[in-house]
């Protein structure tokens, strides 16, 4: 498989190279690209079977590089910013890997593009579009699981992800905000904040915030103290989320 690093900070770039030649010997690094205009003028004129992208790069983001040519492969996101996973979901995204990272998340996303796509095969968006419909939680000593539909929203809780459902039951799932982000119908959820990914079905209220937010008022109910606000950020994209 051949793939191709944009990516502006030089360090950065050969350690992405150095951790695939661990995890993936046989994939081949074409090129290592650090703008969004070299990156155009390359894949004008040549091809991958996949992309490791970061979003900040020197000349504007890598979003920029969508508007000027056609990418019809996956791409991986590998930033440290995590504001943007639903944004990087429309681009072809297969998955978003905040910085710092190591070589098991990398692994992780490997496995993804290889149960997606066989390899050396490019495939269009339209086969991306796979999301998760049940997590499995636990329940003291017994499992269960749990629809997506039964999901009212999750919520980042220090080092825990918490699953809260319709009908008021919480649980601890294993993965990260960002990881569960993309796994999600982003026709369904949104992410309002470093903290929050809500359903659409969760929306009790919208009320008018400070500096121009909005808060949410959630149903059921965030623990005691805790609000739902969409950040300054988010607003633009909440409100086309809220009108497609």
């Amino acid at each position: 498989m051949n793939a191709i690093i944009i990516e502006d900070e030089y360090l950065a770039a050969a350690e992405l190279e150095r951790l695939l030649g661990e995890v993936a010997p046989s994939m081949t690094i074409l090129t290592k690209l650090d703008s969004v205009s070299e990156s155009v003028k390359w894949l004008r004129k040549n091809k991958a079977d996949v992309i490791f992208m970061d979003i900040h790069l020197g000349d504007g983001q890598s979003f920029d590089i969508f508007e000027q040519v056609e990418i019809m492969v996956p791409v991986i996101f590998i930033t440290a910013y995590d504001e943007y996973a639903l944004k990087a979901f429309k681009y072809q995204g297969i998955d978003y890997i905040l910085k710092p990272f190591d070589k098991e998340e990398l692994q992780q996303a490997l496995n993804k593009l290889e149960s997606l796509s066989p390899v050396n095969v490019p495939f269009p968006v339209a086969s991306l579009a796979v999301y998760q419909e049940r997590f499995l939680v636990t329940v003291g000593t017994k499992m269960k699981s749990v629809t997506v539909g039964d999901v009212a929203y999750f919520m980042a809780d220090g080092k825990y992800l918490v699953l809260f459902t319709r009908d008021g039951q919480n649980y601890i799932l294993d993965q990260t905000i960002s990881g569960i982000e993309m796994k999600l119908n982003p026709a369904q959820f949104f992410k309002i904040n470093r903290k929050f990914i809500i359903s659409y079905n969760s929306i009790k209220e919208m009320v008018k915030y400070s500096n121009s937010r909005i808060k949410i008022v959630l149903t059921p109910a965030p623990p005691a103290g805790i609000e739902a606000i969409v950040s300054a950020e988010r607003i633009q994209e909440f409100k086309q989320w809220l009108n497609q």
